[in-house]
Parts: C-alpha cells; structure tokens; sequence
C-alpha cells in the first residue's frame, strides 16, 4: 500500500441516485487528501437544491467542477490536464458548459485562474462552497465568479452531505476544517485556514442517519483530529485563557470518539489524519474500550532526522514519536501504524536521510504515503530555504524508503499468516472478480474466495498467504461481534 506521490493523486468522476425534478448536469471531479472527497459530497449536495443531478458523462454537463490538491505540485498538473480537457469539451461539444475549480488549489491561485489564465468561469475556496448559488448568478451574468473567503467557524456543519460514487458500505464524516500547524513545507493553513471544530451533535447526527441507511463503516476525518476540541464554535486562539475554556465544558478528540463508538457499536470507527504533537494517550485508551474502534492510527512522521524535523517545524522529535509508538503499543498491541514521510526535503544530508531509515527499520510500519520534496509556492520553506536538493537524489532516496517500506509491509502481513482477522467485505477484488476485497481492523486489505458472502458482511478469514501489501485467505463464517 506504500505510495508516491505519482500514484498518490487520484480522481474520479461521482455518481449519485438522481432527483426526478432536477433537469441540469453537473459532472464533479476530485483530487488529492479524503476531505476533497468529502467536501464533493457537500457541494453535490448543495447544488442538488439547485436543479443538478450528477453525470458521469463529461459532454453532457452543464456544470464541470474539479476540486483541486495544492500539496504537491504534481497534483496540481494533474489537474491543470484536467481543466485542458474540459474546455476542449466545452469548445468541440458544449460551448454553454460551465466550468469551475474547488478547493486548495482555487484557494492558493485565486483570481489568477480568470484574469491570466482565463481556463475556468468560476473560483471556490473550500470555506465557499455555500456560496456556489450566487457564484453560478454572477457567471450568467458575465461577471468574474470568485470566492476564496476563508471562515473561522465550520462552514458546512448543517449539509447533509449526498453521498457520491458510493459503495453503501463506508462513507467520511468531517469532525475538523483548518490546521494550526505551521509545518514549512505545507500549504493547507494558508488554503484551508485556521482549525475550527464542529459541533459534536451535528456529527452523531450523521452518523446515526448513516447507520439508519446501512452503512457500516465511518471514518472521522479533518487535516488534524486529534486537535478536535469543541466549546462552542469558533477559533480556539479566540479564548483568553485556559480556564475559559473549561468553562465552555469542552469536548475533546478522546470524547468525541467515545460518544461516537458508544452510539454506533456495530459500526466500525476509523479517524485521519492524526498529528504526533497532537495525539494523547486517552485516545489509545478509548480506543482500547471499543472494539468497533479500528487498530489502526495513521502517524505522519515525515523525517528520522531531528535536525529536518526541526527545519519543518514539526513539533515533535524522533525520540518523542518512538515514545508515543511504544505507549501505543503498550496499550494496544495488535494496532496497526500508518506514515507518511518527505524525502529531500531542503538540506537533508545522506546522514538525514539514514536517520530516516533508521526510524522506519525501528517502527517497521504496516504501511506508509512516501514523497519526495516539491517546493510550494508561499510556504515558509519556499521563502526560507533553497531547494537544493538535485532531482536524481531525491528520486534515488524515495526509492530506497519505498523499498524498506515493502519489506516492512511483507513483515506485518507475515504476522498475520495463520491467524484470523474480521474483514469488511466492501467490493469485489480488482485482480479476481471471484474474490471479496475488505479490509480487517489493521486498515490492511484482505482477499479471500466470495461464496455465499455480500459486501457490507463482517467476516472472519483464516490468512493462509501474504503480499508486502495484502492478505489472503479463507473465510470461516460470519462475524459475531
């Protein structure tokens, strides 16, 4: 499951059950991290009380939307590809189609998408999303369609999100919007703004509507989870003092997701993306008292290096990160650890860069999302550091972590050879039609012969053999638990 960044750009065009009164067409395209998907779903929703079914056919739209990833400058070609595309569609075949960018990239280029590059009709930042009606409007009307305010509350709290290109079986739910952390590499505080939390009765809310319509598997999601805290709305900064906000009686990361696992147990609970700084040990805890809680915690690291840790900002030291992967599995065994890591980052040396491997021979990580470095435009690296790190060596490091992150990945799926795991059925293999594809509570994907099983059944599976990435095995019956 070990990933780069080439691979780890993604898109795909949404599909949902139409409305019979809705007569236009809107064909929504996303791109980059799970909360581009998630926020599709509320636009799809927000513009499905405007008259619009989703297609998956390009010609025929009437709307084209692609909601865009500014992390890597790779995934913003692949989206300027994308935008080609579109408007050879629109000159050859709908010369009345609309075309707009969501998301970080809209947020980060702004107005420059109409007044230089005159490629799309409209512009939305991710906070703008309700403002696509108006948008839409002032697009008819000939005018410049542009909204990149930024919000410091949770802007889509109140959307029941229309569930696209859904499988009925796993769907996201956003708890956070923002981050705080100002990671010199990273663009998302200055795309997606200031951390801000939803209110908790509006998320069981969802959830419970989802579990009413047989979904069994949620994964909590925002750019920092374990930052999670609600006292009311908000940004947190905006408090004078610590004792204020006990006053607010807040809820944090930890209680929410008890209140969330206790509502549902009989639907399974995932949460991303986690930050080191961030994460406490009553979330392990938690954890460890629901069983519908998945073991597994993606832990982003992004260097073995304390000195390159130290140049990103990251807030946390190698021996700081160990110590929380031993107090994780001090209190949870079995549980799976996720990475993400950055190679070539300004000034790594090839002593940097051991030390990366080191940290990853020490860990042995189930599995991982590796890149190498790409400079952002308007982050603190780009203005204070040279990228000065050649091509050829970071290619030939990312290659050596991708190849210890396989051998890591062959270690943890050995671990499972003999053993049975509860497995998620949720489609069909890729490579085997005659095979279900789920994945266990590791978050790691398990193959087995279909029978009579149905996706969205929890079934136990004997593993008899292994990939670096994949389980294989034998199903033994249905889940009891």
């Amino acid at each position: 499951m070990e990933k780069t960044i080439d691979e780890n750009v993604q898109g795909n065009a949404l599909d949902v059950t139409p409305k019979n009164n809705n007569t236009k067409k809107l064909f929504i395209e996303s791109y980059g991290c799970a909360m581009n998907f998630s926020d599709s779903e509320v636009v799809a929703s927000i513009l499905s009380k405007q008259g619009y079914n989703t297609t998956q056919i390009l010609e025929e739209a009437d709307l084209v939307l692609v909601n865009t990833c500014s992390i890597r400058d790779k995934a913003e070609q692949t989206v300027r590809k994308r935008l080609e595309k579109y408007n050879a569609v629109k000159r050859d075949h709908n010369p009345k189609m609309k075309v707009g960018v969501l998301g970080c990239m809209a947020e980060r280029l702004k107005e420059k998408f109409l007044d230089q590059e005159k490629i799309v009709d409209m512009v939305v930042g991710p906070d703008a999303y309700k403002d696509i009606p108006n948008l839409l409007a002032e697009v008819e009307d000939g005018k410049d369609a542009v909204n990149v305010i930024l919000s410091k509350e949770e802007t889509y709290g109140d959307i029941s999100p229309v569930r696209l290109n859904s499988n009925g079986i796993n769907a996201l739910v956003s708890i956070t919007r923002g981050c705080d952390n100002m990671c010199t590499f990273c663009v998302v505080p200055f795309t997606r703004g200031r951390e801000r939390s939803r209110d908790p009765r509006s998320i069981l809310e969802e959830i419970n509507e989802l579990s009413v319509k047989g979904y069994k598997e949620i994964t909590l999601l925002g750019q920092n989870v374990d930052s999670y805290l609600w006292y009311g709305g908000g940004l947190k900064k905006e408090f004078k003092n610590a004792t204020e906000m006990q006053k607010a009686t807040a809820i944090s990361f930890s209680q929410l997701l008890d209140q969330v696992a206790t509502a549902q147990p009989h639907m399974r609970v995932r949460f991303s993306t986690s930050n080191p700084q961030d994460m406490t040990q009553d979330v392990f805890v938690v954890m460890a008292k629901h069983k519908n809680i998945c073991n597994h915690v993606h832990l982003p690291v992004q260097s073995g290096s304390d000195r390159i840790l130290k140049e990103m900002n990251r807030q946390h030291t190698v021996a700081q990160y160990i110590t929380l992967v031993e107090k994780l599995k001090e209190i949870l065994p079995d549980c799976s650890i996720s990475q993400d890591l950055i190679t070539g980052f300004p000034s790594e040396t090839e002593a940097d860069h051991q030390d990366t491997l080191a940290l990853m021979q020490q860990v042995k990580f189930a599995f991982g999302y590796m890149y190498k470095y790409s400079e952002r435009p308007g982050t603190m690296a780009a203005r204070k550091f040279e990228d000065d790190i050649p091509e050829a060596t970071k290619k030939r490091r990312l290659t050596e972590i991708v190849e210890a992150q396989r051998a890591h990945g062959a270690y943890r799926t050995q671990e499972f050879v003999g053993k049975t795991t509860e497995v998620l059925i949720e489609r069909s293999s890729k490579k085997n039609q005659d095979q279900w594809s789920g994945r266990n509570q590791q978050s790691i994907v398990v193959v087995f012969p279909k029978e009579t099983y149905q996706p969205g059944d929890f079934v136990n599976v004997k593993i008899t053999n292994c990939t670096s990435a994949t389980l294989i095995g034998q199903a033994v019956g249905l889940s009891k638990a």
